[in-house]
């Protein structure tokens, strides 16, 4: 993994969309518990393909298609713990060769952060959402660690952990990070309203907790509804000097009961969000669930008409 000392964040301005909606799109299915983390092992071309045309649509960044991937989860497929361990590296490497190939066509540099979920994925309860877990704070600092250690020894640029529901997660991977000294992440927060994360503390506190820590190069907002992003932004941006990096769901609704997505999503709303939220401290945007290439597409233009790339 790039070194801290080496890892410049600097002309990071576009992060890429949702790897589970293309996989869908492309046919993939996703009913298992360990969700796109089975199609890097059964279709990894198609994964490779979604990355493709993400770069194609001018992200600057690939996260990994690993969200779900744990010991735990695979135990619960009864897979191996080396069959977890595997996976993650596989799908660094499936993000490399996207990499590569974008290479061969355009000199523009792409980061490839490790995407890693919070212990509340794992339980396909929604608990990601809530934050709400019934394990000590030493086996959640364990449950990081384990694909920490393994990550160390990927190509990867950074890990990049997602939709944290609480300060109390987040002081659990910094604790975990610790044990890997050379490793930097970014810490995105799932967040409920304007000023709060989903268990319910402040943003700003979150902010605070990250902003002196030397392995943490980003903090972030992610999976959260577009319209909130503003308002959290002008929570998290004094609370900290660490760039900040802002990936919203698309601003449709999960429906637990109708198993389906309602509401509607305009990519070109993107764009306009896009230079409001530049404007009020994010230096890197892109899309979480829902979002498509199309979504990336209109940010990268709309950072373009600013001059910022």
């Amino acid at each position: 993994m790039t070194s801290r000392e080496n890892l410049e964040l600097d002309s990071l301005r576009v992060i890429d969309g949702a790897m589970a909606t293309e996989l869908e799109r492309r046919g993939c299915d996703l009913s298992s518990g360990i969700w796109s983390a089975r199609v890097i092992d059964d279709a990894p071309a198609t994964v490779e393909a979604v990355h493709r045309s993400y770069l194609e649509a001018g992200a600057d960044c690939l996260l990994t298609a690993s969200y779900q991937v744990s010991i735990e989860g695979y135990a619960e497929e009864g897979l191996p713990p080396q069959s977890a361990a595997a996976a993650l590296r596989r799908a660094v490497a499936v993000a490399e060769s996207a990499r590569t190939w974008y290479r061969t066509i355009s000199p523009r540099r792409i980061w490839i952060g490790a995407s890693l979920g919070p212990y509340g994925a794992i339980l396909h309860n929604g608990a990601e959402f809530h934050g709400n877990y019934s394990i000590s704070f030493d086996q959640l600092v364990q449950f990081h660690a384990q694909r920490i250690a393994v990550l160390a020894e990927s190509n990867a640029d950074f890990i990049a952990f997602e939709t944290i529901p609480s300060l109390d997660e987040a002081g659990a991977i910094l604790i975990a990070l610790e044990s890997s000294p050379d490793i930097t992440a970014w810490l995105s927060f799932t967040c409920r309203d304007q000023a709060h994360v989903a268990h319910g503390e402040p943003l700003s506190d979150c902010g605070r907790l990250l902003d002196g820590h030397p392995q943490v190069v980003a903090v972030g907002i992610n999976c959260t509804s577009p319209s909130l992003i503003l308002p959290l932004l002008s929570e998290l941006q004094p609370a900290t000097g660490k760039p900040i990096v802002v990936y919203p769901n698309s601003g449709e609704i999960w429906d637990a009961n109708r198993r389906g997505w309602r509401g509607d999503s305009d990519p070109g709303d993107f764009a306009v969000h896009a230079a409001a939220w530049y404007s009020a401290g994010a230096q890197a945007i892109g899309g979480c669930c829902r979002t498509r290439p199309e979504h990336i597409r209109n940010i990268r233009n709309a950072l373009g008409t600013l001059r910022l790339l």
